[in-house]
């Protein structure tokens, strides 16, 4: 099917504010959830970040166990003030698109900014966008993986069985997206503080019988880490990031609970918390260097190992849901920003419409993450793969940031630049340090970013020439109308909607069915669908009519692109407008496009090939829409492209 139903994106309606868009639920309630949801990623960084940063730094020869505990812990520290704290909840949280946070959304927002060189911004989308369906398949492996792997220490006769539990958990986790997270989210909140409070309460103890970790929080022992240390610094470097993996769930998740709850429960509970565990790690290392070994786990009595263990397993299973409900919400925002081709979308609650099942998605992601866990067996291996998908995104949240910050908010481009040039430098450090570990697993999530890149790139392209192509053949609807009035074909009674992405031109399967049946119905409606650069449009602003000719008219319906189209839905508010409509006598003509590749076009020949494969693969129309599959005509078509 081609992208003969989609338009180009129209101007976005006029900002109808969204203060009070969740005031339907108290900010208690916002906040737990938030802790649910949002910080389950960044939450369980504790079991795996600070040992990882303190075994690549004690690489170096010359690196005592001292400088090297209290250099990573300022490192982290840091790392969680500046690039969290400041960067995402202070800054960022403000960058919203009509209450929508997300890669895709600031791209949407940036875009619709610019008034040139929005194909840059595009591009800059799509990188981010790809970057985080790697994201979304490492950290359920890496989290589940390195939760189960605490088991060893209650008895080494559970090793063998490590990778087998966490295969069975993922498979299980995945099994029961298709239900929804309603029923599951309630636990999602609780659970996370409970888990918070825990790692917190453990670290106490052993920060009060080495309080020199202390001394971390002073920026300098990172400073003089990073300058004394060289290239075990940067690769440490490399390893300390994994600790701030989940930050950009803050923003992505922004639509669901509001930008203060957000912030209150970082500031409140997770920060302190995450600072409190690590320190208690770090003193522990101090105490005892042969605890590097896994410093979280060690941290609890022998009582209390397996219990933890379990908690542990919860917290990483919840970390895992937020990444792979975030993957289903990008496929349905790429799909409605022409990025994707459209694949079979469920909604899982009648009263949360960002509640979604994506089965293909589930499937993909599923495959990849089991082929992870077989492949790298242990959550060492496996963290050092994760580190370039998010560094990326943060790399291209930043540049898009700065649009945002200079065109929508107003600010000179040298204050503008003042304000993200020293995030942009610390997270392109990041970045070339985490690619130092490309040939120990770094190259998965470039090899899956890559994919999901040309992926993107090729259906867009395609599309668009797909689109020039078929404007170019065909016929100017208002011509088309002109002949018709003057010489009508036989009537018949009823409403017939040709559904086409170009209002401007005679539909395909308008013009085929004049051919074919050679009858014309008594009222015909030219259908567009529009996807706004916003979230969401107001129903008021859903439907556009107008009045062609006596018989002819052309309609539009705008859906944002967190929206999913519904149109007979839609097209029930144009009663109100003056169209008596009927689903029941009404049919709906759709043209179905066969492609093959031309001699010459506009993409190489295998870009053409994938095209093709891509669109083969794209839903049917009328399922995507939620049109009635009784009232469809479908219109078969060969296009060369």
């Amino acid at each position: 099917m081609s992208s003969d139903t989609i338009g180009p994106a129209a101007d976005p309606p006029a900002a109808n504010g969204h203060a009070d868009a969740h005031s339907t639920a108290s900010f208690s309630a916002l906040l737990i959830g938030s802790i649910g949801v949002v910080y389950g990623d960044i939450g369980t960084s504790p079991l795996y970040a600070f040992r990882e940063a303190v075994v690549a730094a004690e690489r170096a020869v010359a690196t005592s166990a001292t400088d090297a505990v209290l250099g990573v812990l300022s490192l982290i520290l840091w790392a969680l003030i500046i690039v969290v704290t400041l960067k995402y909840v202070l800054i960022l949280l403000r960058a919203d698109n009509h209450g929508e946070g997300g890669t895709l959304a600031l791209m949407a927002l940036a875009q619709r900014a610019v008034s040139s060189g929005g194909g840059v911004i595009v591009m800059l989308g799509i990188i981010s966008g790809a970057l985080f369906f790697g994201d979304a398949v490492i950290t359920p492996a890496l989290s589940v993986l390195s939760a189960i792997e605490g088991v060893k220490l209650v008895t080494a006769a559970f090793e063998p069985y490590v990778v087998p539990l966490t295969v069975v958990i993922l498979v299980l986790l995945f099994a029961v997206q298709s239900r929804g997270t309603a029923r599951v989210a309630a636990f999602f909140g609780p659970v996370m503080c409970l888990w918070f409070v825990v790692i917190a309460v453990a670290a106490v103890p052993p920060i009060i019988s080495r309080p020199e970790v202390l001394l971390s929080f002073n920026p300098l022992y990172a400073v003089s880490f990073m300058i004394h240390h060289g290239l075990i610094g940067f690769i440490t470097l490399g390893a300390v990031f994994l600790a701030v993996t989940g930050a950009e769930a803050l923003y992505a998740d922004l639509g669901h609970f509001g930008k203060r709850p957000i912030q209150a429960a970082w500031l409140v509970i997770v920060l302190p918390s995450l600072a409190l565990n690590y320190l208690g790690q770090g003193a522990l290392v101090l105490g005892n260097p042969a605890a590097v070994e896994n410093p979280f786990f060690l941290m609890f009595p022998d009582w209390a190992l397996l219990p933890m263990v379990c908690l542990a397993t919860a917290a990483t299973v919840i970390a895992s849901q937020a990444v792979i409900t975030g993957a289903f919400s990008l496929t349905r925002q790429a799909i409605q920003l022409g990025l994707l081709p459209r694949v079979e979308i469920r909604h899982t609650s009648e009263a949360h419409s960002g509640q979604i099942f994506v089965p293909r998605v589930n499937m993909m992601l599923l495959g990849s993450v089991l082929l992870l866990v077989l492949l790298f067996r242990s959550s060492s291996a496996l963290a050092s793969a994760y580190g370039i998908s998010v560094t990326g995104t943060m790399v291209v949240t930043a540049m898009m940031g700065f649009v945002v910050i200079w065109k929508v908010w107003k600010w000179s481009p040298l204050a503008a630049g003042a304000l993200i040039a020293p995030f942009l430098f610390l997270d392109l450090t990041f970045l070339t340090a985490n690619l130092l570990k490309v040939f120990e697993g770094g190259w998965v999530p470039l090899v899956m970013g890559s994919a999901a890149i040309l992926m993107m790139y090729t259906w867009r392209r395609g599309s668009r020439l797909l689109f020039e192509k078929s404007r170019k053949l065909e016929l100017p609807l208002l011509d088309l109308v002109a002949m018709l009035e003057k010489r009508p074909p036989q009537r018949v009674p009823g409403t017939a909607v040709f559904l086409t992405s170009d209002p401007t031109s005679a539909p395909t399967a308008l013009m085929h069915s004049l051919k074919h049946y050679k009858v014309l119905h008594e009222k015909n409606v030219i259908l567009t669908i529009e996807t706004a650069p916003t979230p969401r449009v107001d129903p008021a602003d859903r439907v556009r009519m107008e009045q062609i000719s006596a018989t002819f008219s052309r309609v539009t319906l705008r859906f944002g692109f967190a929206e999913s189209p519904n149109v007979p839905r839609a097209l029930a508010i144009a009663r109100k407008l003056g169209w008596q409509f009927d689903i029941m006598s009404t049919s709906f003509f759709l043209s179905r496009r066969l492609l093959k590749p031309a001699a010459h076009s506009g993409m190489p020949r295998w870009q053409d090939l994938l095209f093709i494969a891509l669109s083969r693969t794209a839903n049917d129309a009328t399922d995507y829409f939620q049109i009635p599959t009784g009232r469809v005509v479908e219109v078969g078509t060969q296009v060369t492209i």
